[in-house]
C-alpha cells in the first residue's frame, strides 16, 4: 500500500447556519448536506427553529447532518432569546448542545455594560465547563469603530488570549476587524484552541465575514497549521452571504469556503530519509 503524501487532521468542516442568513436555520442543514460539510453550528438567534432542540433533532436526523456546536445567543439582536439573563443563555446552550451531541458552544466575552456578568465571567465558565463533557470556547471580538473614534464594547477584554479560559475561539473574521495578527494570537491560545470560525477580512471598521481567499486573513496559514499539528476541534465555515443575488450564487460562496478549506486543511508528509 502507497504511504500517504498529505496529512488530514481529524477535524471536521461544519457550516455555521448564520452563513445563509437571510434564509432559515433548515435552509442551512439542506445546503449542508447537499455540498457535503461534516455537520453544522447551529447560530440560536430569532430564527425559532434555532432554538427549539427538538426541531433542530429532526433536521440533523432528516439530513443526515450531526450538530457540531452550538452559538450561544451572544448578540445585540438576540438579547431576549433565551431569557434576558446571559447566564440562563450559557445554560440553555449547554443543555442544548449535551441533547444534541454537539461537542462545543461557542460564547462571546460579555458586553462592557454587563457589568455584574462580565466581572463574574471568567469564573463561571470555568465553573460552566467544569459541570460537562460540552468545550465552552470563548471567542475573540474587536473594537468597536466610528470613523475616528474607537470604543472597547467587550468585558474582560475583546483579546480573549488575555484572560485565563479552558477553550478559545479564534474567528478570523473578528482578528481582521481588531486589526490583530490572527496567527499570534493562535499562538497565545496554544493547545487551549479548541475552535476555529474560518471566514475572512480586509481590516475595516465592519466585521466582514467574507468567503475565505477574499480578504488579507491568513486562512491557508492556519489551516495548514492545524493539519501539521492534528487539530481534533471543529472547523466552522462563517461568512456573510447577504449580497448574494439568488440561492445558486449563495451555494457556490459556501461550495467555494468549503472546498478552500479541504485543500488547505492538509500538509504534506516528510519522507522517511533512511
Amino acid at each position: 500500500m502507497a504511504e500517504p503524501v498529505v496529512r488530514i487532521p481529524d477535524a471536521k468542516v461544519a457550516l455555521s447556519t448564520a452563513s445563509v442568513y437571510p434564509e432559515s436555520t433548515a435552509t442551512a442543514f439542506e445546503i449542508a448536506a447537499r455540498l457535503g460539510y461534516d455537520g453544522v453550528e447551529v447560530m440560536v438567534w430569532n430564527d425559532p427553529v434555532s432554538q427549539d432542540i427538538a426541531a433542530l433533532r429532526r433536521l440533523s436526523d432528516y439530513h443526515g447532518i450531526p450538530i457540531l456546536a452550538v452559538h450561544a445567543p451572544c448578540l445585540l439582536i438576540t438579547q431576549r432569546v433565551w431569557s434576558t439573563d446571559p447566564w440562563t443563555k450559557l445554560q440553555r446552550a449547554r443543555a442544548a448542545a449535551e441533547k444534541l451531541g454537539a461537542g462545543a458552544v461557542v460564547v462571546h466575552p460579555p458586553f462592557r455594560w454587563q457589568r455584574q456578568y462580565a466581572r463574574d465571567f471568567v469564573q463561571g465558565i470555568w465553573r460552566m465547563a467544569d459541570e460537562t463533557d460540552v468545550r465552552f470556547a470563548v471567542e475573540n471580538m474587536y473594537p468597536w469603530r466610528y470613523r475616528d473614534r474607537e470604543m472597547l464594547a467587550y468585558a474582560p477584554d475583546w483579546d480573549v488570549t488575555k484572560d485565563d479560559y479552558r477553550h478559545f475561539t479564534i474567528d478570523l473574521s473578528h482578528a481582521a476587524t481588531a486589526r490583530t495578527d490572527a496567527l499570534d494570537m493562535v499562538d497565545r491560545m496554544g493547545d487551549r484552541l479548541g475552535h476555529v470560525h474560518l471566514a475572512d477580512g480586509l481590516g475595516s471598521n465592519k466585521d466582514e465575514h467574507l468567503v475565505p481567499g477574499r480578504g488579507t486573513q491568513p486562512g491557508a496559514e492556519l489551516l495548514e497549521r492545524l493539519a501539521r499539528t492534528g487539530f481534533e476541534g471543529h472547523v466552522v465555515i462563517e461568512v456573510n452571504t447577504r449580497r448574494a443575488m439568488s440561492g445558486a450564487e449563495r451555494e457556490a460562496d459556501l461550495a467555494e469556503a468549503l472546498a478552500f478549506t479541504r485543500l488547505h486543511l492538509a500538509s504534506p508528509v516528510k519522507a522517511d530519509r533512511r
